[in-house]
């Protein structure tokens, strides 16, 4: 199978990248099944009703959260009625959950969202919480296993990936906006530390500079907006799946100009 994930989508700038170009890129590239991360799709935070179903429109399969899952409370009813995930280390007594398998042809693919620990909300072990769901997993016969991990700490990442490789197909950071340069496939495993937003890229993190640099500058803190115009960029990692390992994968960075930027996954020996 193939699979696409797409990481933070902020703001309607965000959504509009992917209202542009997913379904051509889908197309194009044979994907199966899109994820993609929601926590910020909804001016920065979190997810509304209206702009959940615009999302789902535009050919995304299954949404993933983070710490900003909660901000709109349309959200705790979606997760009842839509393909919308939560970090799955929130405790059992939250809403919705973390983790479910979807059938894609004849295969089976489990989607799996942790949150980190550090500058985070407070959650169940992240590490014990992924053992244990890729144990239960593997046990109900479920090989092809992608992780979207929403953390602060590359180290947390890093820590991820040495705990699973070779035993889930993918792990995919979200969390920081900016993408990292080390997407890789380790035993049968895709990595990449963070894969970037989708959103606004001159500015940041996808926000009007204005507040973060008095923030920077002042210590006074004050609330984040999204430019109403802007330079704007979709990243969508793609990956080539079976029998539960990764055998290819690249990632595209798709410019409003026009531009569209390839980069390969790397095999560890």
């Amino acid at each position: 199978m193939r699979i696409a994930f797409i990481g933070d989508i902020v703001g309607k700038p965000g959504r509009d990248m992917l209202k542009s170009h997913l379904s051509k890129v889908r197309k194009e590239h044979e994907i199966d099944f899109v994820i993609a991360n929601y926590e910020n799709a909804s001016h920065g935070f979190g997810l509304t009703m209206s702009n959940a179903s615009e999302l789902f429109s535009c050919g995304v399969d299954v949404m993933t959260g983070g710490n900003h899952s909660w901000d709109k409370k349309d959200v705790i009813a979606l997760f009842d009625t839509h393909e919308i995930l939560r970090p799955h280390n929130y405790p059992d007594e939250v809403a919705g959950t973390g983790c479910k398998v979807y059938d894609i042809g004849d295969e089976k693919l489990a989607v799996l969202n942790l949150m980190g620990h550090f500058s985070m909300p407070y959650c169940d072990n992240a590490f014990r919480c992924a053992n244990e769901t890729v144990k239960s997993l593997k046990g109900e016969g479920v090989e092809n296993i992608f992780i979207d991990f929403h953390a602060e700490a590359t180290s947390e990442k890093r820590g991820m990936m040495m705990m699973l490789q070779g035993q889930v197909s993918g792990i995919i950071g979200t969390h920081t906006h900016i993408s990292t340069d080390d997407f890789q496939i380790a035993q049968g495993t895709a990595y990449l530390s963070d894969i970037g937003l989708s959103g606004c890229r001159d500015n940041v993190i996808g926000m009007d500079e204005k507040v973060p640099l008095k923030q920077f500058l002042t210590g006074l803190k004050g609330h984040f907006d999204i430019p109403k115009k802007c330079k704007k960029i979709l990243q969508i990692a793609i990956m080539d799946i079976s029998d539960g390992k990764c055998d290819s994968a690249y990632k595209l960075k798709i410019f409003d100009d026009g531009r569209v930027v390839k980069s390969e996954a790397w095999m560890e020996n």
